[in-house]
C-alpha cells in the first residue's frame, strides 16, 4: 500500500482518537488478555457490552441509517477495528450477524427483511449463526444435501450442518439447502432464513480442542419455513453465499492485525520479566522469528486497509480476500508457535506473569489449529489465487 494511501486511511485521526477515548473508559481491564487479572467475560456481559459498542456508535459503520447503521465508511470502520484489536477485545458473540450476514441482507434481501432483521442484529436482540458446513460438504459447499421442498405457500427444510458457531445461542440461522436438481451443483441452491426455535431443529455442541463448545451440529427434521424466508431468490444461494465467504475472508474481524500486534507484545513484554526468556530475545534465530512474525502482521495489516480503500472507492470484493485469508491464518498459527516454544524456557516455578502467557498462548494454539482450515482451508484459497489472481492454467 503506497504512502498516498496510508495517508489516507490516518486522516482520520479525531476519529481513532475518540474511539481510543471511548474504549479507556469502557472496555473493562480485567478482560484484557495481557493483565493478570484477566477474566473472560461471562455470556451476559459481553452480549451488555457489544450492545454498549454499538450505543456507542461502534457497529454497523456502513450500514444505512434506515436499518439502524451508523451511515459511515469502511474507513471508520477499520480505524474503530484497530483500536479495538490494540486492547484484546473478545471475539464478537453475533459477529456472523454482524459482520456476514447482515452485508448479505443489505446485498440482496428484501426490502421487508432487511428492516425486520438488521436494526435487530446490531442492538444484540437477535444473534445470527450461519449453517453452511455439513459433515460431507465443507470446502465443497457446492456438494452440500441439506434439501428444502416446497410445501404449500412455504418450504420443509431437512438436513444437517456442522461445525455452525454459537448455534446455541442463536434466534437465526441463514441455511443453505438444495432447491433443485443436485446435478446442477451451484445452480440448485438457495439461502433460507430460519427461526431457531422452529419445531424440528435440534443443536447438539461439540466440544472443541481447547476445551471450549461452541461449534455445534444442527438437525433439521422437517423444519417448515415460510415463503418469505427465501433470501435472494430461489435457486440464487450460491452467488449469495459466495458473498458470504468473500466477506469473511477480507473484511470479516479487520481488527486481527491490532490483535495479533498485542498477543505479539505480550509475548515480547513476558520475555522481559524472565531472566531465562530474556536471554532468548538476544539469539539469532528468535530475534528472527519475532521479526517475521512483525513483518507478517504488517503485512496483514496493509492487506487488509488496501482492500478497504478499493472498497470505498468503489472497486469490487474479490478474490483478493482468499490472500488475506491465508495470509492471515498461517501468520498467527506461526506467531502463537513461535510464543509456545519460547515459553517453554521460562523459569521454573513460572511467575505470574509467565503463567498468564502460558495460559493465553496454550489456548490460542490450540484454537488456531482451525484457523487454516475454517472459512476456507488453505488448499482452496491457493487454489482460488492461482486461478482467479495469477491466472494459472489447470494442470
Amino acid at each position: 500500500m503506497g504512502a498516498v494511501a496510508a495517508l489516507e486511511i490516518d486522516a482520520s485521526v479525531g476519529y481513532r482518537a475518540s474511539v481510543r477515548e471511548w474504549l479507556a473508559s469502557n472496555f473493562p481491564r480485567r478482560w484484557m488478555p495481557d493483565q493478570l487479572d484477566y477474566t473472560p467475560p461471562a455470556f451476559a456481559e459481553q452480549v451488555a457490552w457489544e450492545r454498549s459498542l454499538y450505543e456507542a456508535g461502534f457497529a454497523g459503520f456502513t450500514w444505512p441509517k434506515e436499518y439502524g447503521g451508523q451511515g459511515q465508511t469502511l474507513v471508520e470502520q477499520l480505524l474503530a477495528n484497530e483500536e479495538l484489536g490494540r486492547v484484546g477485545i473478545p471475539d464478537s458473540l453475533n459477529g456472523i450477524g454482524k459482520d456476514m450476514i447482515g452485508p448479505v441482507i443489505l446485498a440482496v434481501g428484501s426490502e421487508e427483511q432487511k428492516r425486520r432483521y438488521l436494526p435487530r442484529i446490531l442492538s444484540m436482540e437477535d444473534m445470527w449463526c450461519q449453517g453452511f458446513s455439513e459433515p460431507e460438504a465443507g470446502s465443497d459447499l457446492a456438494s452440500v444435501r441439506t434439501r428444502a421442498v416446497q410445501d404449500g405457500n412455504g418450504w420443509v427444510i431437512e438436513g444437517r450442518k456442522i461445525w455452525t458457531s454459537f448455534a446455541q445461542h442463536s434466534d437465526f440461522c441463514l441455511v443453505l439447502a438444495r432447491t433443485g436438481d443436485p446435478g446442477q451443483r451451484h445452480a440448485s441452491l438457495s439461502m433460507f432464513i430460519v427461526a431457531m426455535d422452529s419445531p424440528g431443529i435440534s443443536v447438539r455442541q461439540i466440544e472443541q480442542i481447547n476445551g471450549r463448545a461452541n461449534f455445534c451440529e444442527v438437525l433439521f427434521d422437517n423444519v417448515k419455513a415460510p415463503a418469505d424466508a427465501v433470501l435472494g431468490g430461489v435457486n440464487q444461494g450460491w452467488g449469495a453465499a459466495g458473498r458470504v465467504l468473500e466477506i469473511e475472508r477480507a473484511i470479516n474481524r479487520m481488527y486481527r492485525a491490532s490483535l495479533f500486534e498485542n498477543e505479539l507484545r505480550h509475548l515480547v513484554a513476558t520475555c522481559r520479566d524472565d531472566a531465562r526468556l530474556a536471554a532468548l530475545l538476544e539469539a539469532p534465530i528468535y530475534r528472527q522469528r519475532i521479526g517475521a512474525c512483525y513483518s507478517d502482521i504488517e503485512v496483514l495489516r496493509r492487506l487488509v486497509r488496501r482492500t478497504v480503500l478499493s472498497l470505498t472507492r468503489g472497486g469490487a470484493l474479490d478474490s483478493a480476500g482468499s490472500l488475506i485469508k491465508l495470509h492471515w491464518s498461517e501468520t498467527h498459527q506461526r506467531l502463537v508457535s513461535l510464543a509456545r516454544d519460547m515459553l517453554a524456557h521460562a523459569a521454573r516455578p513460572l511467575s505470574a506473569t509467565a503463567a498468564r502467557a502460558v495460559e493465553r498462548f496454550d489456548e490460542l494454539y490450540l484454537r488456531s489449529r482451525a484457523e487454516t482450515i475454517q472459512a476456507g482451508a488453505s488448499a482452496v484459497q491457493l487454489g482460488i489465487i492461482a486461478q482467479r489472481i495469477l491466472r494459472l492454467p489447470k494442470a
